[in-house]
């Protein structure tokens, strides 16, 4: 088989966080250098535009579409990886993942979508095992902190004291920066989905929804719903708004790796909110404002002012001023079956919807690009990437990952 012309296409250029990584690619490795990229989308004017901005004007376009088959089957034969950033997937993403199984080409995305992430893999996983493509969703905040964070927890862990931490609690400690309107959007057409289709809300509630067929430990995992006292982060915490994804995509990685966290693996999300009165009162404060949210979401007329006068549009985010001011804290909070306890710390950069996602999906492409020869199939980015995608974060993305015990 031929050489592919390209090591990473980036399809949805134009979109917000298309040329956020466009640019990021631009700046760090440019358009002659060891990364061969190209950016794709419908429009040639407006691929020109994001070319020219991010100053790069020989970067090969790419012209394809979502719903042309033929374009995508022209474009997957030029790239070895192809990143998507075009989203709501469970609306626009299907056709793409389709072409690269059928072609065997590799492919990563940001979605946070689990719902279409099961319906991918119901639909496509034993194909991409055949065709060798590697596909591997959830490559921006979510889920790279949490997927990378315990599979680095648990590597210490066992260096350490000989076993995994059987128990995991990962809690964001303090974050600044909001979600992406691709993001929000997302939410919004899940819960029209879920208003047309209920049986989406007992996927939703499963645990192990996207872990292998077959796959379904006794284990009751922990959910936080409400505001409550964590003795180990020694914080009042509240439900954090994308523990429902990040949570089936680390279950997801202990049961691909042969259930390398235990058997018994317990994990769970949450934010911090401090401690004594106030942070008791922040934490009742965000868990009422997450659940007036997402009733305002599933309830069409309220769902349409939010859309109208609060939530942000796709294709709309921060300035880069606001984006280099973002960053996350997030603590991971770890127990062995023995008692041994261990916690770890994840740092971002950048906002966690914008920069920091750009960079953590346009690395985790390149590490994609350069794996070598691994099996097709759905993977998640800590059992195919694991530390290579670590190390490149750190010394490149401005996602650090430390021990603090």
């Amino acid at each position: 088989m031929d050489k592919p012309a390209f090591d990473i296409v980036v399809f949805g250029a134009t979109s917000f966080v298309g040329q956020l990584v466009c640019r990021y690619m631009a700046e760090r490795y440019g358009d002659d250098g060891d990364v061969r990229w190209a950016m794709a989308g419908r429009s040639k004017q407006k691929l020109g535009k994001v070319r020219s901005e991010i100053g790069n004007p020989e970067v090969a376009m790419i012209i394809a579409d979502a719903n042309d088959t033929d374009s995508l089957e022209a474009l997957c034969k030029q790239a070895r990886v192809v990143v998507s950033t075009v989203g709501p997937y469970a609306l626009y993403g299907e056709a793409l993942v389709a072409t690269c199984v059928e072609t065997g080409t590799d492919y990563c995305d940001l979605t946070g979508e689990v719902h279409w992430i099961a319906d991918m893999l119901a639909k496509y996983e034993a194909k991409a095992k055949a065709s060798g493509a590697r596909i591997v969703h959830c490559c921006g905040f979510d889920s790279l902190p949490s997927d990378l964070g315990v599979h680095f927890l648990q590597k210490q862990a066992t260096e350490r004291f000989g076993a995994p931490c059987t128990r995991v609690k990962m809690r964001v400690k303090a974050m600044r920066g909001t979600f992406s309107g691709g993001t929000v959007a997302s939410l919004v057409n899940f819960a029209k989905q879920v208003r047309s289709n209920p049986a989406l809300r007992k996927q939703l509630a499963n645990p192990y929804s996207i872990c292998p067929e077959g796959y379904r430990p006794e284990v009751r995992q922990p959910n936080p719903k409400g505001a409550s006292f964590d003795d180990d982060a020694n914080s009042w915490i509240a439900p954090f708004i994308m523990a429902s994804t990040n949570t089936r995509v680390v279950q997801r990685s202990n049961a691909l790796s042969g259930q390398a966290y235990g058997a018994d693996f317990k994990y769970d999300e949450a934010m911090m909110t401090g401690r004594g009165t106030r942070g008791r009162l922040n934490a009742y404060g965000l868990t009422a404002a997450l659940g007036g949210f997402l009733m305002g979401v599933a309830l069409k007329p309220t769902r349409a002012l939010l859309q109208r006068f609060v939530l942000p549009e796709p294709g709309e985010g921060p300035s880069p001023s606001a984006q280099e001011k973002g960053f996350y804290d997030i603590r991971l909070f770890g127990t062995t079956a023995a008692g041994d306890k261990l916690t770890a710390k994840v740092l971002g950069d950048r906002d966690p919807g914008y920069g920091s996602t750009s960079k953590m999906l346009s690395e985790a492409a390149i590490c994609l690009a350069t794996r070598g020869e691994t099996e097709g199939g759905f993977w998640t980015p800590a059992t195919l990437m694991g530390d290579a995608l670590i190390e490149r974060l750190h010394e490149r993305a401005g996602v650090t990952f430390e021990l603090l015990d």
